[in-house]
């Protein structure tokens, strides 16, 4: 295949996964920013995680909230569980890997805040439990996912949930789930 081949291949791809994500999932994304917007607005913050790029992805856009997205405003409190990596390989190393998560959420949420995995198969254990944990500790919990959600989707109050099996096309589904988040978000903080 050529790359001309390869590059049409793949824009046709990521533009039918993102026309079907918006079909099934925008009301599943407003009611996220909603949920963020509430949270915020209340005190409290957002507790993001996932594993590799899905950790990005969480780092990524913790980074918007809490500098700025699209207009200067006020910084929003919201921390990437994987921006400490200290902590993560410390709890890695003397408890288990898949602790990595429930355990900062043990030791930092709040009743206010909002947990928010992401992760393109929903199957990581570390990214389970910390939803798990999230919401015994009464945190309201949801997760950007792909293809069925995994076990994820059965520890979330709002999963939404990229329906395509291309890892690489579900990454970037969320990045313009996540960007259209912020652009959300700032907009009924405005108001």
């Amino acid at each position: 295949m050529s790359f001309d081949e390869q590059t049409t291949a793949a824009r046709l791809a990521h533009s039918q996964l993102l026309d079907r994500f918006l079909e099934l999932q925008a009301e599943n994304l407003e009611r996220l920013a909603f949920w963020c917007a509430g949270c915020l607005r209340q005190g409290g913050k957002l507790l993001l995680f996932g594993n590799g790029g899905s950790a990005a992805q969480a780092q990524h856009l913790a980074a918007e909230f809490v500098g700025q997205f699209g207009r200067p405003r006020q910084a929003l409190a919201a921390v990437a569980l994987t921006g400490d990596g200290a902590v993560t390989s410390g709890i890695g190393n003397d408890s288990e890997f898949a602790k990595i998560f429930s355990r900062q959420i043990e030791a930092l949420g709040n009743r206010d805040d909002l947990a928010l995995a992401f992760s393109t198969t929903g199957l990581s254990p570390n990214v389970v439990e910390g939803l798990r944990t999230a919401r015994s500790v009464g945190l309201r919990t949801a997760a950007l996912l792909g293809r069925d959600g995994g076990p994820a989707v059965d520890e979330v109050d709002l999963a939404v949930v990229v329906p395509g099996e291309d890892t690489a096309r579900i990454q970037e589904i969320h990045l313009f789930a996540a960007h259209l988040l912020c652009e959300r978000v700032e907009h009924l903080l405005e108001d």
